[in-house]
């Protein structure tokens, strides 16, 4: 699974890098970036569940 974070759309709440650090992260501008170029298998399920909880619905599968 590939995911894309919204620029437009995130707020930087950080409920993605909390749910899913190892996937997700901050960028210098302190809204959440994709570190990971393709979701590591056994982290499916921690990117699927960042995904459905972000407030902004600003992370998409790319």
């Amino acid at each position: 699974m590939k995911l894309k974070v919204d620029k437009d759309k995130c707020i930087g709440c950080g409920q993605c890098v909390s749910i899913c650090g190892e996937v997700f992260d901050f960028d210098d501008d302190n809204l959440a970036k994709v570190i990971a170029e393709e979701v590591p298998e056994g982290l499916n399920e921690e990117a699927q569940t960042a995904l459905e909880n972000c407030p902004t619905e600003a992370i998409r599968e790319a």
